[in-house]
């Protein structure tokens, strides 16, 4: 049995795992078969659908459905009112149940306030997805993407920070002063 924190209000089907040190917080509704990590945070009006899996440490803020197909990898950051879908189109009288299409998170990430993330497109390690952006292809690690269609502006560090290259494709996190390389179009931390 783990230990882990749910608010009065918030309705955990049976046949969740939820990781040590986890807080489920009002409202929200956690279905049959889903996987919580340790740690994670599940804000208010959160609905996580069964086979979704959430690494360790996962914050997801108020408003957020997590739909079947989803995994997130350790430390990812889900915005408010973020949304993910699962099915390329769908029709009320229509189902398409077998027709979910996956969507993995890479660890580290940030997904913005409002953004979408259409189903199939995986979001890269540490990549950083602007508030209100809809994500209609899949993005590399590290890459900062904005807009709609979201367009690739730039590259981001593990903390946070636009990376700006130097003529040997060098770059430095302001905060961190680790470095990363620029090389073939990808980056990598050095």
């Amino acid at each position: 049995m783990s230990d882990f924190f749910a608010h009065e209000t918030a309705v955990i089907d049976d046949g969740c795992q939820i990781g040590n040190g986890t807080k489920i917080w009002h409202f929200s509704h956690l279905m049959t078969g889903c996987i919580l990590g340790e740690k994670c945070n599940i804000g208010q009006n959160v609905v996580i659908s069964p086979k979704v899996v959430l690494g360790k440490n996962v914050k997801v803020q108020n408003n957020v459905s997590i739909y079947e197909g989803v995994t997130c990898d350790d430390d990812v950051f889900l915005g408010p009112s973020m949304v993910f879908t699962n099915v390329i189109n769908p029709r009320s009288a229509v189902n398409r149940k077998n027709e979910y299409l996956k969507t993995h998170v890479g660890k580290g990430a940030s997904i913005g306030a409002n953004a979408t993330i259409v189903c199939g497109h995986n979001i890269g390690q540490y990549a950083f997805i602007g508030a209100g952006a809809v994500v209609t292809k899949e993005v590399p690690d590290y890459a900062l993407v904005v807009g709609n269609p979201a367009r690739q502006m730039g590259w981001m560090s593990e903390f946070g920070h636009k990376l700006q290259f130097d003529a040997d494709n060098i770059a430095v996190c302001e905060e961190s002063g680790e470095k990363y390389k620029l090389e073939n179009n990808k980056v990598s931390k050095i």
